[in-house]
């Protein structure tokens, strides 16, 4: 399956802002639902947010009001902002393309279609006091 990218992580004090990026070199994401997730350590890997095939967004609680997921208009990229970040945040946080559904991704003339469920390697992201 492609693999994805993440970029933007890094640190930041309580109430800053960080947006992270997720894409892989060259596809488009033509039907995916997209998302990220996280995981701090000592605890369970937890949804963040995600965008569906048809637009629809999703949040945790925890986030919501803070953090905005996004899609560039060529569906290559998948973004998330997040604001008024709290330590609770500190995590590695994971892209993920299919989100366990159909999904076609293509790379020039070449497309795969089927059950995707692609992640990213993780970057990481503390928020400090």
């Amino acid at each position: 399956q492609v693999q994805l990218v993440e970029s933007g992580g890094g640190s930041a004090q309580t109430g800053g802002s960080l947006k992270l990026s997720c894409g892989a070199s060259g596809y488009i994401f033509r039907s995916c639902g997209m998302g990220w997730y996280r995981q701090a350590p000592g605890k369970e890997r937890e949804l963040v947010s995600v965008l569906e095939d048809d637009g629809t967004t999703k949040y945790a609680d925890s986030v919501k009001g803070r953090f905005t997921i996004s899609q560039d208009n060529a569906k290559m990229t998948l973004y998330l902002e997040m604001s008024s970040l709290k330590t609770e945040d500190t995590a590695v946080y994971y892209c993920v393309a299919g989100l366990g559904k159909f999904c076609i991704y293509c790379r020039g003339d070449a497309c795969s279609s089927g059950v995707t469920d692609a992640w990213g390697q993780g970057t990481q992201v503390t928020v400090s006091s």
